[in-house]
Protein backbone atom coordinates (compact mmCIF):
# COMPACT_ATOMS: atom_id res chain seq x y z
CA UNK A 1 0.00 0.00 0.00
CA UNK A 2 2.81 2.10 0.79
CA UNK A 3 4.60 1.83 -2.67
CA UNK A 4 1.14 2.45 -4.12
CA UNK A 5 0.88 5.38 -2.37
CA UNK A 6 4.39 7.32 -3.41
CA UNK A 7 3.38 6.33 -6.88
CA UNK A 8 -0.06 8.43 -6.25
CA UNK A 9 2.17 11.22 -5.09
CA UNK A 10 3.65 11.34 -8.45
CA UNK A 11 0.09 11.41 -10.36
CA UNK A 12 -0.83 14.13 -7.63
CA UNK A 13 2.04 16.31 -9.41
CA UNK A 14 1.32 15.31 -12.81
CA UNK A 15 -2.69 16.10 -12.30
CA UNK A 16 -1.64 20.05 -11.00
CA UNK A 17 1.04 19.98 -13.75
CA UNK A 18 -1.47 19.21 -16.52
CA UNK A 19 -5.01 20.67 -15.47
CA UNK A 20 -4.00 23.33 -12.64
CA UNK A 21 -6.24 21.21 -9.94
CA UNK A 22 -7.63 17.91 -8.86
CA UNK A 23 -4.06 16.76 -7.57
CA UNK A 24 -5.31 17.48 -3.89
CA UNK A 25 -8.64 15.91 -4.68
CA UNK A 26 -5.89 12.57 -4.19
CA UNK A 27 -3.72 13.42 -1.42
CA UNK A 28 -6.29 12.87 1.18
CA UNK A 29 -7.59 9.89 0.31
CA UNK A 30 -3.96 8.35 -0.59
CA UNK A 31 -2.68 9.79 2.90
CA UNK A 32 -5.82 8.53 4.62
CA UNK A 33 -6.38 5.11 2.93
CA UNK A 34 -2.69 4.45 1.79
CA UNK A 35 -0.59 5.27 4.38
CA UNK A 36 -2.94 5.43 7.34
CA UNK A 37 -2.59 8.80 8.91
CA UNK A 38 -5.73 10.62 10.20
CA UNK A 39 -7.65 11.89 8.42
CA UNK A 40 -7.73 15.28 10.42
CA UNK A 41 -4.47 15.42 10.01
CA UNK A 42 -4.18 14.39 6.71
CA UNK A 43 -5.70 17.60 4.86
CA UNK A 44 -3.01 19.25 6.90
CA UNK A 45 -0.05 17.16 5.68
CA UNK A 46 -2.67 17.75 2.09
CA UNK A 47 -2.26 21.59 2.41
CA UNK A 48 1.57 21.58 2.56
CA UNK A 49 2.00 18.76 -0.05
CA UNK A 50 -0.06 20.71 -2.88
CA UNK A 51 0.85 24.26 -1.76
CA UNK A 52 5.08 23.67 -2.22
CA UNK A 53 3.65 21.28 -5.21
CA UNK A 54 1.54 24.26 -6.50
CA UNK A 55 4.55 26.39 -5.67
CA UNK A 56 7.01 25.01 -8.31
CA UNK A 57 4.12 24.54 -11.23
CA UNK A 58 3.32 28.26 -10.51
CA UNK A 59 7.11 29.09 -10.85
CA UNK A 60 7.59 27.12 -14.13
CA UNK A 61 4.39 28.96 -15.76
CA UNK A 62 5.55 32.37 -13.81
CA UNK A 63 8.65 32.19 -16.49
CA UNK A 64 6.11 31.72 -19.26
CA UNK A 65 4.04 34.36 -18.61
CA UNK A 66 1.16 32.73 -17.32
CA UNK A 67 0.64 33.77 -14.07
CA UNK A 68 -1.37 37.01 -13.18
CA UNK A 69 0.26 37.68 -9.77
CA UNK A 70 -2.30 40.73 -9.11
CA UNK A 71 -5.38 38.89 -9.83
CA UNK A 72 -3.98 36.12 -7.53
CA UNK A 73 -3.23 38.50 -4.67
CA UNK A 74 -6.53 39.75 -5.05
CA UNK A 75 -8.21 36.46 -4.91
CA UNK A 76 -5.56 35.67 -2.23
CA UNK A 77 -6.57 38.12 -0.41
CA UNK A 78 -10.02 37.15 0.96
CA UNK A 79 -9.09 33.10 0.22
CA UNK A 80 -6.18 33.83 2.34
CA UNK A 81 -7.77 35.25 5.40
CA UNK A 82 -10.47 32.52 5.03
CA UNK A 83 -7.88 29.44 5.05
CA UNK A 84 -6.30 30.94 7.89
CA UNK A 85 -8.97 31.42 10.43
CA UNK A 86 -10.48 28.21 9.60
CA UNK A 87 -7.35 26.25 10.30
CA UNK A 88 -6.81 28.60 13.27
CA UNK A 89 -9.84 29.17 15.24
CA UNK A 90 -12.41 26.86 13.01
CA UNK A 91 -10.89 23.21 12.90
CA UNK A 92 -9.47 23.27 16.70
CA UNK A 93 -13.49 24.02 17.83
CA UNK A 94 -14.62 20.71 16.10
CA UNK A 95 -15.06 17.80 18.21
CA UNK A 96 -13.49 14.08 17.95
CA UNK A 97 -17.24 12.74 18.59
CA UNK A 98 -19.30 14.83 16.70
CA UNK A 99 -22.69 13.18 17.51
CA UNK A 100 -24.04 9.71 18.60
CA UNK A 101 -27.56 8.12 18.51
CA UNK A 102 -27.52 4.58 19.66
CA UNK A 103 -24.95 2.97 17.57
CA UNK A 104 -24.55 5.56 15.30
CA UNK A 105 -21.16 7.77 15.90
CA UNK A 106 -19.89 10.47 13.87
CA UNK A 107 -17.03 11.19 14.39
CA UNK A 108 -14.38 14.25 12.78
CA UNK A 109 -12.59 11.59 10.82
CA UNK A 110 -16.13 10.35 9.39
CA UNK A 111 -17.40 13.44 8.73
CA UNK A 112 -13.89 14.49 6.76
CA UNK A 113 -14.06 11.98 4.50
CA UNK A 114 -17.96 12.25 3.66
CA UNK A 115 -17.25 15.69 2.69
CA UNK A 116 -13.84 15.04 1.00
CA UNK A 117 -16.03 12.64 -1.10
CA UNK A 118 -19.17 15.03 -2.09
CA UNK A 119 -16.15 17.55 -2.74
CA UNK A 120 -14.69 14.88 -5.10
CA UNK A 121 -18.45 14.32 -7.07
CA UNK A 122 -18.64 18.00 -7.38
CA UNK A 123 -15.13 18.21 -8.48
CA UNK A 124 -15.72 15.45 -10.94
CA UNK A 125 -18.88 16.57 -12.62
CA UNK A 126 -16.39 20.12 -13.23
CA UNK A 127 -13.38 18.22 -14.59
CA UNK A 128 -16.45 15.99 -16.97
CA UNK A 129 -18.40 19.12 -17.94
CA UNK A 130 -15.14 20.85 -18.53
CA UNK A 131 -14.81 19.65 -22.11
CA UNK A 132 -18.10 20.68 -22.92
CA UNK A 133 -19.23 23.65 -24.65
CA UNK A 134 -19.64 26.07 -21.79
CA UNK A 135 -21.40 29.55 -21.96
CA UNK A 136 -19.53 32.15 -21.21
CA UNK A 137 -20.82 34.82 -18.26
CA UNK A 138 -21.18 38.21 -19.84
CA UNK A 139 -21.29 41.17 -17.63
CA UNK A 140 -21.79 44.62 -18.20
CA UNK A 141 -19.89 46.82 -15.57
CA UNK A 142 -16.65 45.39 -14.67
CA UNK A 143 -17.20 46.98 -10.74
CA UNK A 144 -19.28 43.69 -10.30
CA UNK A 145 -16.58 41.84 -10.31
CA UNK A 146 -15.09 42.38 -7.53
CA UNK A 147 -17.69 40.83 -5.12
CA UNK A 148 -17.83 38.01 -6.97
CA UNK A 149 -14.02 37.22 -7.04
CA UNK A 150 -14.62 38.14 -2.98
CA UNK A 151 -17.23 35.47 -2.61
CA UNK A 152 -15.43 33.17 -4.89
CA UNK A 153 -12.03 33.96 -2.78
CA UNK A 154 -13.52 32.89 0.49
CA UNK A 155 -15.83 29.72 -0.60
CA UNK A 156 -12.28 28.35 -1.87
CA UNK A 157 -11.05 29.35 1.32
CA UNK A 158 -13.55 27.52 3.15
CA UNK A 159 -12.67 24.83 1.08
CA UNK A 160 -9.35 24.52 1.23
CA UNK A 161 -8.95 25.41 5.16
CA UNK A 162 -11.82 22.32 6.16
CA UNK A 163 -10.76 19.39 4.02
CA UNK A 164 -7.45 20.68 2.52
CA UNK A 165 -8.19 20.99 -0.67
CA UNK A 166 -6.78 23.58 -3.05
CA UNK A 167 -9.80 24.09 -5.07
CA UNK A 168 -8.39 24.14 -8.06
CA UNK A 169 -11.77 22.99 -10.05
CA UNK A 170 -13.79 25.60 -8.18
CA UNK A 171 -11.10 28.62 -9.47
CA UNK A 172 -10.40 27.71 -13.38
CA UNK A 173 -13.84 27.91 -14.06
CA UNK A 174 -13.59 31.16 -12.40
CA UNK A 175 -10.63 32.61 -13.53
CA UNK A 176 -12.05 31.65 -17.10
CA UNK A 177 -15.49 32.88 -16.77
CA UNK A 178 -15.76 35.88 -14.71
CA UNK A 179 -12.09 36.94 -16.06
CA UNK A 180 -11.93 35.61 -19.54
CA UNK A 181 -8.43 33.84 -18.73
CA UNK A 182 -6.97 31.72 -21.78
CA UNK A 183 -6.82 28.70 -20.44
CA UNK A 184 -3.07 28.26 -19.98
CA UNK A 185 -3.21 31.54 -17.98
CA UNK A 186 -5.79 30.64 -16.05
CA UNK A 187 -4.03 26.75 -15.02
CA UNK A 188 -1.01 28.72 -14.03
CA UNK A 189 -2.81 31.70 -12.08
CA UNK A 190 -4.91 28.94 -10.31
CA UNK A 191 -1.36 27.14 -9.36
CA UNK A 192 0.14 30.44 -7.13
CA UNK A 193 -3.54 30.98 -5.85
CA UNK A 194 -3.61 27.90 -4.65
CA UNK A 195 0.17 27.77 -3.98
CA UNK A 196 -0.88 30.54 -1.31
CA UNK A 197 -3.91 29.30 0.16
CA UNK A 198 -2.04 25.63 1.18
CA UNK A 199 0.77 27.23 2.55
CA UNK A 200 -0.71 29.98 4.49
CA UNK A 201 -3.29 27.89 5.59
CA UNK A 202 -0.68 25.03 6.71
CA UNK A 203 0.79 27.52 9.04
CA UNK A 204 -2.25 27.38 11.51
CA UNK A 205 -1.41 23.93 12.01
CA UNK A 206 2.17 24.53 13.01
CA UNK A 207 2.47 24.03 17.26
CA UNK A 208 -1.04 22.33 17.06
CA UNK A 209 -0.23 18.63 15.47
CA UNK A 210 2.99 16.44 15.00
CA UNK A 211 4.49 16.98 12.12
CA UNK A 212 6.54 14.02 10.36
CA UNK A 213 8.58 16.00 8.34
CA UNK A 214 10.83 13.12 6.82
CA UNK A 215 7.58 11.68 5.80
CA UNK A 216 6.04 15.04 4.68
CA UNK A 217 9.17 16.62 2.70
CA UNK A 218 9.58 12.46 0.82
CA UNK A 219 5.92 12.54 -0.08
CA UNK A 220 5.86 16.41 -1.06
CA UNK A 221 9.26 15.76 -3.35
CA UNK A 222 7.63 12.72 -5.41
CA UNK A 223 4.67 15.41 -6.05
CA UNK A 224 7.33 17.86 -7.17
CA UNK A 225 8.97 15.44 -9.77
CA UNK A 226 4.72 14.87 -10.83
CA UNK A 227 4.25 18.48 -11.19
CA UNK A 228 7.59 18.85 -13.59
CA UNK A 229 6.76 16.27 -15.41
CA UNK A 230 2.70 17.09 -16.15
CA UNK A 231 4.05 20.56 -16.94
CA UNK A 232 5.78 18.77 -19.90
CA UNK A 233 2.99 16.84 -21.03
CA UNK A 234 0.83 20.15 -20.95
CA UNK A 235 2.65 21.36 -23.99
CA UNK A 236 1.88 17.42 -25.87
CA UNK A 237 -1.27 15.87 -24.25
CA UNK A 238 -4.71 17.58 -24.95
CA UNK A 239 -5.65 18.72 -21.30
CA UNK A 240 -9.02 18.66 -22.52
CA UNK A 241 -9.37 14.86 -22.76
CA UNK A 242 -7.33 14.30 -19.91
CA UNK A 243 -9.18 16.26 -17.58
CA UNK A 244 -12.40 14.65 -18.61
CA UNK A 245 -10.63 10.94 -17.59
CA UNK A 246 -9.15 12.12 -14.52
CA UNK A 247 -13.05 13.67 -13.94
CA UNK A 248 -13.98 9.96 -14.42
CA UNK A 249 -11.58 8.78 -11.89
CA UNK A 250 -12.15 11.32 -9.08
CA UNK A 251 -15.82 10.33 -9.67
CA UNK A 252 -14.97 6.34 -8.75
CA UNK A 253 -12.58 7.39 -6.08
CA UNK A 254 -15.47 9.55 -4.57
CA UNK A 255 -18.40 6.52 -4.71
CA UNK A 256 -15.00 4.30 -3.08
CA UNK A 257 -14.86 6.55 -0.39
CA UNK A 258 -18.86 6.89 0.62
CA UNK A 259 -19.31 3.03 0.22
CA UNK A 260 -16.36 2.09 2.47
CA UNK A 261 -17.08 5.07 5.09
CA UNK A 262 -21.11 4.35 5.69
CA UNK A 263 -21.55 1.09 4.62
CA UNK A 264 -18.00 -0.79 5.29
CA UNK A 265 -17.23 0.06 8.86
Amino acid sequence: MVVFGYMAAVLIGISLGLIGGGGSILTVPVLVYLFGVNATLATSYSLFIVGATSLVGAYKNYTKGFVDIKTALLFGAASITTVLLTRRFVIPLIPDTIWTSGSIIITKSFLTMVLFASLMLMASFSMIGGGKKTEELTTNDGGNLLPSLILYGIGIGLVTGLLGAGGGFLLIPALVLLLRFPMKNAVGTSLFIIALNSLIGFTGDLGRAVIDWTFLLTLTGISVVGIIVGTELSKKVPGSKLKTGFGWFVMIMAVYILIKEIFLK
